[in-house]
């Protein structure tokens, strides 16, 4: 009986399909058994992508459903994949597929007038590389207005892990995660996979090599390798005038550009809200 990962249109179903349809090697066969099925056999499949035969079993049956980005690759090129196959088993993976384009710093016009409409909470928008491109008013007056930094320092990633008195001066007032180790983490680890998003991009790749180099903490982070997503998260903005306010951080992200729209809003009718609606008023 077919597992669901095995039926038509699954990950396996649909490598063992691709794996089908290509020439089988010339020479045919080893130890010249006839072939019952045409196409590649799964142990000419296997060396081809350099993985154990009992892999591409398990891949094809459904009972390893996550391979890795490097896996997926070696697939693709092993398949004889075109482009758009290629973004498709990514995706069927779970994966981002990688980009020749380079990081985007545009944000459309449909994203930019939802934005504007969101006046009661304090929204920025980042590029992969987390450089900031926009910020509403209520951003600027709950942690400071970014619009006197070059733009290659509203960056939050360089805020998050200076790297020499440049990095020192740009930070806003603090803002303290309750999990600084786990946010800390998070940033990184979604650093590394933009690098698998946009691996020809050069501004990224710059600022991994900075990061790398000048900040130990960073470093240490990004050699534990781990890949995922900023997807929410729960900060203390110290602000200099009200105080401190608890705020939700949400982490919304923009198709295929992987723009990242972040949001700091406070739970209804809670001191927090008044105090960052009274922040946002400019205090």
């Amino acid at each position: 009986m077919a597992t669901r990962t095995t039926e038509r249109g699954g990950l396996g179903a649909t490598i063992r399909a691709w794996r089908e349809r290509l020439v089988p090697p010339v020479a045919g066969p080893p130890s010249g058994r006839a072939r019952r099925a045409a196409g590649l056999r799964r142990e000419e499949l296997a060396e081809r992508a350099g993985l154990s035969v009992d892999y591409v079993v398990r891949l094809e049956q459904g009972r390893s459903t996550a391979p890795s980005a490097q896996v997926v690759a070696s697939l693709a090129r092993a398949l004889e994949l075109t482009g758009a196959e290629r973004d498709h088993l990514y995706r069927m993976a779970g994966l981002a597929a990688p980009s020749d384009d380079p990081v985007s710093d545009h944000l459309p016009s449909g994203v930019r007038r939802v934005l504007d409409r969101l006046g009661d909470v304090a929204v920025a928008v980042f590029a992969a590389d987390w450089r900031m491109i926009w910020w509403n008013p209520g951003w600027a007056a709950l942690l400071g207005d970014p619009s006197a930094r070059p733009p290659e320092l509203r960056n939050f990633a360089r805020e998050r892990f200076p790297v020499g008195a440049d990095d020192a001066r740009i930070a806003s007032w603090p803002v303290l995660a309750h999990d600084s180790e786990r946010s800390d983490l998070a940033i990184v680890s979604d650093l590394r996979r933009a690098t698998g998003r946009f691996p020809r991009d050069a501004r990224l790749a710059e600022l991994v090599r900075l990061l790398v180099a000048g900040n130990p903490t960073f470093a240490r982070l990004w050699a534990s390798g781990t890949v995922a997503a900023h997807r929410e998260d729960r900060k203390t903005v110290e602000h200099p005038r009200i105080g401190p306010v608890d705020v939700d951080c949400d982490v919304l992200t923009d198709g295929d550009s992987e723009l990242k729209i972040v949001i700091l809003s406070a739970a209804p009718g809670s001191a927090d809200e008044a105090r960052l609606r009274l922040a946002m008023a400019g205090g």
